[in-house]
């Protein structure tokens, strides 16, 4: 629920499975409405499972309101369907997160060595990011309060998979940026979460190609309901509009906010081994002249 009373509205964008399914089911938990969208109308669609029927039951389950919406968020006039829905059903929006992304293969050699549909991430990933806020901005005015949230990587600013993946994530967090500082007079924030590595499908599938010791190896991983949480945490408190424009860092921003993972572990930062966000420029704050 909203400070107000008012049942929360949200969409998450690329929810059949992974993060983004971890972000509905949160966001579930607390009663929110949730409109959840993704490519996958069935659990073969991928080889990792999952669904946005699927996630929308777990929604529910958890004691929200799933909607699932089959959505290429590829395809502009799909995602304009999408948002008037959302106005005709509810004529506001409260929440959006922004994590549709096209994740290519792992693949050995340069960037010039994989195929080209690799840079296909700058369109799912990014300009997506862009064509959902353009729906969602006047949704989240007329809510009087809301949230624009990108969900972002270390990737940002060190090596993760090539150019492609770099430049999508670091472009995020900038677009993050001065959409709050256009958004701030309405009272609707925008920043990127940097999450860390996650318990997903897809990452569990990845860690059985390990030996035993290369699992020893790597640091504890969130669950995808962790970023979820924040999100949820950060929408109700006061401290709102103070983290519109900034990058931050999930598991900082939800040691500040005191929210726990699933199992009441507090996940940690990689700052310290993969970097950490960059000030903005003072003329980006929001409310800066």
């Amino acid at each position: 629920m909203t400070r107000s009373g008012k049942e929360v509205v949200a969409v998450v964008t690329g929810a059949s499975r992974g993060a983004g399914k971890g972000i509905a089911e949160a966001l579930g938990a607390t009663g929110a409405t949730v409109y959840v969208t993704g490519r996958s109308q069935g659990g073969e669609d991928s080889p990792y499972g999952g669904s946005v029927r699927e996630t929308a039951e777990e929604v529910t389950g958890a004691g929200g309101s799933g909607i699932p919406v089959v959505v290429d968020h590829a395809d502009d006039a799909a995602v304009a369907e999408l948002f008037a829905r959302v106005r005709s059903e509810h004529g506001r929006l409260d929440i959006l997160v922004n994590n549709a992304a096209m994740v290519a293969a792992p693949a050995p050699g340069g960037f010039w060595e994989r195929p080209l549909s690799t840079a296909d991430s700058l369109t799912v990933g990014l300009r997506s990011h862009y064509v959902a806020a353009w729906h969602a901005a006047p949704l989240l005015i007329a809510g009087g309060r809301g949230l624009i949230v990108n969900t972002g990587h270390y990737g940002a600013v060190s090596y993760h998979q090539g150019p492609a993946y770099g430049a999508q994530k670091a472009g995020a967090d900038k677009m993050a940026a001065d959409m709050a500082k256009e958004l701030y007079p309405y009272g609707v924030a925008a920043l990127s979460i940097w999450m860390g590595g996650l318990d997903t499908e897809r990452a569990r599938a990845h860690l059985r190609s390990l030996t035993q010791e290369q699992r020893a190896a790597l640091p504890p991983r969130e669950s995808p309901q962790f970023t979820g949480r924040v999100i949820a945490a950060l929408h109700a408190s006061d401290e709102l509009m103070a983290f519109s424009g900034r990058t931050v860092i999930g598991a900082e921003l939800g040691a500040y906010l005191d929210v726990t993972d699933v199992d009441g572990s507090r996940p940690r930062s990689r700052r310290h081994v993969l970097g950490g966000p960059p000030e903005p420029h003072p003329s980006l704050r929001p409310g800066a002249s």
